[in-house]
C-alpha cells in the first residue's frame, strides 16, 4: 500500500522537475489536486506540468484565475487546468464542464471547492513554503502503484 510521499523542493526548478515526473505518469481520467496557501507554488507546478506534458517548454499557460478553466490538447489527450479559488462550491462545476473534463487529465487548484465531486482516486499534492525563500515542501498522496515512481 502506498503512503504519503514528502519531498523537499529547494527551488522552483525542483518543483518543475516534480511536475514533469507527474506529467510523465499522468493518463486520461487522472486528477491532480494542488492544495496549499496562496503563493505555495500551485500555479508554477501546473504550468510546469502542462509544459512537460505538451513537450513544449515555451507553451503559453495563462492562469485560469478569472476564466476558471483552461483546456489543452496534449499528446496524451485533453487536459484541463481548473482554478477554483472564486468558485462558491461544487454546484458551479457543471457550468465549467467538469464531467466532460474528467475524461481527460484535470489539474485543480483549490480542490477544497470540489466538495463531494473530489475524485477519490486523485493524486493530491499539498504544497507548503519551505525553509528557504523559494523552497517548498510537497506532500503527495494517492495514485496507488504510481506514487513511489515520483521519488527523485
Amino acid at each position: 500500500m502506498d503512503h504519503a510521499l514528502i519531498l523537499d523542493l529547494p527551488d522552483p526548478d525542483a518543483t518543475a522537475a516534480l511536475a514533469a515526473r507527474v506529467a510523465g505518469l499522468a493518463r486520461r481520467g487522472d486528477a491532480v489536486l494542488l492544495d496549499g496557501p496562496l503563493g505555495a507554488g500551485k500555479s508554477h507546478f501546473a504550468r510546469a506540468f502542462l509544459r512537460a506534458a505538451a513537450g513544449d517548454p515555451a507553451l503559453e499557460v495563462p492562469s485560469p484565475t478569472f476564466t476558471l478553466v483552461q483546456s489543452y490538447d496534449l499528446p496524451a489527450g485533453p487536459a484541463f487546468h481548473f482554478d477554483l479559488w472564486r468558485l462558491s462550491g461544487p454546484a458551479d462545476l457543471a457550468e465549467l464542464g467538469w464531467e466532460e473534463a474528467r475524461e481527460g487529465i484535470v489539474l485543480v487548484e483549490w480542490p477544497d471547492r470540489l466538495g463531494p465531486m473530489r475524485p477519490a482516486e486523485a493524486l493530491t499534492i499539498a504544497l507548503a513554503p519551505g525553509a528557504a525563500e523559494d523552497a517548498r515542501r510537497a506532500t503527495l498522496a494517492g495514485w496507488p502503484g504510481r506514487l513511489a515512481a515520483l521519488r527523485p
